[in-house]
């Protein structure tokens, strides 16, 4: 067997290692239950999440129960009333397993702030704690026509008596083709305004088109939901109608927080992977690790993730008090993102021709740090947002 090669044999379906460089920067004792919880049920069928493009349904629930899900909310509600910086831990240490399984409980997470921020008392307790128990839920808010424009939008809702009815359709749906519940954006006479849709509600249609699949983050299908003269109660709108683009910027700068903690996992795991081979891995007789221009990269690498990860942990702090609530966020994932892209793609020139392959999950790792470069706000809208509130 050539050198290196049983380094190839003990990688795993995962992907993810079972130590790391990177000292905890939450709660230890949390780290650790969290790490214990992602080594059980996410590393195992990270590699088949991403081949089979499926929702990663059983991990997610299993991630929930453990109590991971919730955190952030009030024990009322299920949760521990836990400062976001511990949720950034968890999205950290999902997604260095597994980048879709950190996308898919995202789009959860911002349905669960939006409720939790702007719901009347029987809508929270309606939807909240189901949260803890695994429930699935999407953020609605892209329209094929409009993008990320969300000041006009094609959906439309009235108030008829005592319920809404909403008319329209949203793309590009993360997480939808498994989700219980959306949050969705409607234009109504007083402005854009938030709706708590149930999926079971009349008139709603989920549909998945031809070409929905991508590249990267690979949690099912980005599909279509379709809303013909849906019907929801009166109660089930969020907040203040007109509202709604102001509440959905604020929920956004709390998942961009998490969507940078998505990449911090994504960059430790192909750092940490690279790592592992050149230890390992033997070359002109001796390992791989031991040639200085290794190191250097290594060196650069491991300092551009911890400056990334303590910007991200930054902005969670930042979001608990109150402020810098757009730039801070928006600087952490924008920062986040590059440097998991450019960790991906030196992790593969590091590991060579065996970085190249498909039965080991480099290459998943650049795919997926790449996709959030796009997802949850491209790296072209956060420059905007930071250059609007330098003052």
């Amino acid at each position: 067997m050539p050198s290196g090669m049983g380094w190839h044999r003990d990688f795993g379906q995962g992907g993810a290692r079972q130590t790391t460089v990177f000292e905890p920067i939450a709660d230890p004792l949390l780290v650790e239950r969290i790490r214990a919880c992602v080594t059980t049920y996410v590393e195992p069928t990270a590699a088949a999440i991403d081949r089979d493009n499926r929702y990663p349904r059983d991990e997610v629930r299993a991630i929930a129960r453990g109590g991971f899900a919730t955190l952030s909310l009030p024990a009322h509600y299920g949760g521990e009333g836990r400062p976001l910086g511990d949720t950034v831990a968890v999205f950290e240490e999902v997604s260095r397993a597994s980048g879709a399984a950190g996308a898919s409980l995202i789009t959860s997470f911002l349905a669960q702030t939006t409720i939790a921020l702007y719901g009347t008392p029987t809508v929270k307790q309606r939807y909240l704690p189901r949260f803890g128990e695994g429930l699935v839920a999407s953020f609605a808010m892209t329209e094929a026509a409009h993008g990320s424009d969300v000041r006009h939008l094609d959906t439309k809702a009235r108030l008829d008596g005592e319920r809404w009815i909403i008319d329209g359709a949203k793309a590009f749906v993360t997480s939808a083709a498994a989700a219980g519940m959306f949050v969705i954006l409607a234009e109504t006479d007083d402005g854009v305004s938030s709706f708590v849709v149930p999926r079971d509600a009349p008139g709603v249609e989920v549909e998945v088109g031809k070409g929905a699949s991508t590249f990267g983050l690979r949690n099912g299908p980005h599909v279509t939901v379709r809303l013909i003269a849906a019907m929801i109660p009166k109660d089930h709108l969020l907040g203040i109608e007109g509202k709604g683009i102001k509440q959905s910027a604020i929920c956004l700068d709390h998942s961009r927080v998490l969507a940078g903690a998505i990449c911090i996992g994504i960059a430790r795991a192909a750092v940490e992977g690279a790592l592992q081979f050149a230890r390992t891995r033997k070359a002109f007789d001796k390992h791989v690790i031991d040639f200085q221009g290794i190191q250097w990269y290594f060196a650069d690498l491991v300092t551009e993730i911890e400056a990334a990860r303590h910007l991200v942990y930054a902005a969670a702090r930042a979001v608990d008090a109150g402020r810098d609530l757009a730039r801070l966020p928006a600087q952490a994932k924008l920062l986040a993102s590059r440097v998991a892209v450019n960790a991906a793609s030196q992790a593969i020139q590091i590991c060579g021709a065996q970085g190249m392959l498909e039965s080991l999950p480099f290459g998943r790792y650049l795919r997926d740090a790449k996709a959030y470069e796009i997802a949850g706000g491209s790296s072209e809208i956060l420059k905007n947002t930071i250059a609007e509130h330098l003052d």
